[in-house]
């Protein structure tokens, strides 16, 4: 039997610069808000934290900080120049947030012969309707914030995001998930991304379920356009991919400036996730989850410069975020028929020290099966 669920119609004239509740939900509660730039926010916090989300640009998480039980809530996101979203279509003009969406015309960076935008249309995309549910499952009360936006391009697009961003009280974290609907007559191209932007920190480990091989742990040798290398970062890159274990361990003085992108085959558990988890010195850590059969490629990226400090422990999409053609060439260009629908989602979590031991033991158990 389905949760039952209370909608909720937000309208942009309900966010001003004094922060108002829309509604409260057992432990949860929702708020409404501008920021100075003008950009429209609504907080969903609970007992552990709480994230921000953007309605009506992009329905991206601008902002999440949580803790759980033994660990005081701290800022996930990744460090930035921007300290408040900005009203722009332009990814770089606004990157600094914790979760875009990516797609669907593109998802990285274009060559020179794309046509498509950095990371394609959706990252800021102008949703035309956006809504707060209310409800209770198995997991106890929640609230969550969706909307929709339809995107129109004769002979090439016509399609509806709709996304849903869920918080349950108690939790230490939340999911989010998209829906993809083809509304063309005919079949349709799509590449699909999630772009979550972690905070790094000094000495932190990255686990994750696939093996670490150079075959498996692909690193990118390529400079894309929009980098300006730096002296010795192509050296870095290629020892990096010769030993892409090198990477696993947050060291200040690696060389991830500008950036450092790798592809990675991921390995599913019993249940179907991939998991990927930043362990702090003190042994707790943000976690990532996501399903290879929904999300088949992962990507990793990681950008620790002086401006900004970032890791993306898995980008998981439907392609690599090559852009368009290299996509295509590499045969990653999903096709959705007529009125169908791809829907995919992903699970972000803080965990103490001891769950954190307990999904490292399960993620090295997953491993070992699958040598």
């Amino acid at each position: 039997m389905a949760p039952l669920e209370t909608r909720i119609t937000l309208v942009p004239e309900q966010f001003s610069e004094r922060e108002r509740t829309v509604v409260t939900h057992g432990p949860l509660t929702a708020t409404a808000f501008r920021y100075n730039s003008g950009v429209c926010a609504l907080r969903l916090e609970n007992e552990h934290g709480a994230l921000t989300v953007l309605p009506y640009q992009g329905q991206q998480i601008w902002s999440a900080e949580f803790g759980c039980p033994g660990v005081a809530r701290r800022n996930i996101t990744m460090r930035s120049a921007f300290e408040e979203p900005q009203p722009t279509r332009d990814f770089l003009a606004t990157f600094g947030g914790f979760l875009q969406h990516c797609g669907l015309s593109g998802v990285g960076g274009p060559s020179p012969q794309d046509t498509h935008p950095l990371h394609g249309e959706l990252p800021n995309a102008p949703y035309q309707s956006a809504y707060l549910v209310a409800g209770e499952d198995a997991s106890g009360p929640y609230l969550g914030i969706g909307g929709t936006y339809r995107h129109t391009v004769t002979f090439s697009h016509d399609y509806l995001a709709e996304p849903l961003v869920t918080l349950h009280g108690g939790a230490a974290g939340f999911r989010v998930a998209m829906t993809i609907t083809n509304r063309k007559h005919s079949d349709m191209e799509m590449l699909y991304l999630m772009h979550p932007n972690f905070r790094p920190v000094d000495h932190g480990r990255v686990v994750y379920s696939a093996p670490c091989t150079p075959q498996t742990v692909r690193v990118l040798t390529a400079i894309p356009a929009h980098i300006r290398p730096r002296p010795g970062y192509r050296e870095f890159l290629e020892r990096l991919a010769a030993d892409p274990a090198l990477h696993q361990v947050l060291a200040p003085d690696l060389a991830f400036d500008p950036e450092v992108v790798m592809f990675i085959d991921y390995v599913a558990d019993a249940d179907g996730w991939a998991h990927s988890m930043l362990v702090h010195p003190d042994g707790s850590a943000e976690v990532i989850r996501h399903r290879p059969a929904e999300l088949p490629r992962a990507t990793r990226w990681i950008s620790r410069t002086p401006d900004h400090d970032a890791i993306a422990l898995a980008e998981a999409g439907t392609a690599e975020p090559r852009g368009y053609l290299g996509a295509r060439a590499n045969g990653q260009v999903r096709i959705l028929r007529p009125g169908e629908r791809f829907s995919c989602a992903i699970e972000i979590e803080v965990l103490n020290a001891d769950d954190a031991r307990r999904l490292e033991a399960h993620i090295q158990t997953v491993l070992a099966a699958h040598a």
